[in-house]
């Protein structure tokens, strides 16, 4: 994970700052309970880490620009004989928007990867973490939007971004969906992540967001969506109803469940403060990861900066044999 620095992402106000540094650090310190966490650090934000994380939760300084670790981080992986490597992807601000600044942030990956012991696998693909979601066999999920996007790879096809899907991470087939969810391409978003409509929980389990309501413009996209799936895959598709929630200040919501987080023993769901919705998430959740404890940390101050728990970690394996 990272921690909240000062930036635009961390607020405007004092309050607003706190909310942001306590939303990352109780899904640090909730993860920690579980196996262990390191946090990268800006120096600047020492004294707040130091303050609210937990003291089992190892902290590695390094400059920042953000804080969505799946994004800046490497993608882990693991060869044949269990070596652990780190595909560092070009970052550059979910497609050098205005808004974003990635000088630092651009080499987290490298700097992560280090660290963890891991090999760098360095690739000229401009991808996000959040951008991909793996089955674990071979069979990966992208957007149409992300890896095509003209502002990240303005000289990429299908062929081309499977040709690196396979060399970076081993997928020997890629699904296409056609784009992600509404929210996510106002001016602050990524303009179409996997991880908040569609993720494996098991190679033949796939959990897809659902927005049951009319009046939310996910109502028509979702169906787009699960149409691609169904044709080009015989997983068992399972729905996680979105909230009731359907806008905020800045418009129709992306609030989900499929941005969780697996970890060891447990699963780590976001809430929303609606305890019916919310409790409802986490009885599929422990219906489709049996055996793993399922808890919540309210996920909505990540959210409101444009993501999710999902998107603030990322995992990485264990080396050694599979």
């Amino acid at each position: 994970m990272a921690f909240p620095r000062p930036g635009s992402t961390l607020g405007d106000d004092a309050a607003s700052a706190e909310a942001a540094r306590t939303a990352w650090a109780t899904t640090a310190n909730t993860i920690a309970e579980h196996q262990p966490v390191t946090v990268v650090v800006d120096p600047v934000a020492r004294a707040d880490a130091a303050r609210l994380l937990s003291r089992e939760v190892d902290v590695l300084e390094a400059p920042l620009d953000d804080f969505w670790m799946r994004d800046i981080g490497p993608t882990f992986v693991r060869d044949d004989d269990g070596r652990l490597g780190a595909v560092d992807w070009v970052f550059n601000g979910w497609g050098a928007n205005a808004w974003s600044t990635w000088t630092r942030d651009s080499q987290i990956a490298a700097t992560v990867a280090e660290a963890a012991g891991a090999e760098r696998i360095p690739s000229l693909l401009v991808n996000e973490g959040g951008a991909i979601h793996v089955d674990g066999r071979g069979t990966v999920l992208v957007t149409e939007t992300v890896q095509l996007d003209p502002r990240r790879n303005p000289y990429a096809d299908h062929a081309r971004v499977e040709e690196e899907l396979a060399r970076t991470i081993g997928a020997s087939e890629v699904v296409w969906l056609p784009r992600g969810l509404t929210r996510d391409y106002d001016g602050l978003g990524t303009r179409g992540h996997v991880d908040m409509v569609a993720t494996f929980a098991a190679p033949d389990v796939l959990l897809l967001h659902a927005q049951p309501d009319a009046a939310h413009p996910d109502h028509l996209v979702m169906p787009q969506v699960r149409a691609a799936l169904e044709r080009v895959t015989d997983a068992t598709v399972v729905e996680l109803p979105a909230p009731a929630t359907l806008a905020d200040d800045d418009g129709p919501v992306d609030w989900n469940y499929v941005n969780h987080v697996v970890v060891n023993g447990a699963v780590i769901a976001c809430s929303f403060g609606e305890p019916a919705a919310d409790d409802r998430a986490r009885g599929i959740l422990a219906d489709v990861y049996p055996g793993r404890e399922v808890r919540s940390v309210d996920a909505r101050e990540v959210f409101a900066r444009g993501g999710g728990l999902h998107c603030i970690t990322q995992q990485q394996p264990s080396a050694g044999p599979h």
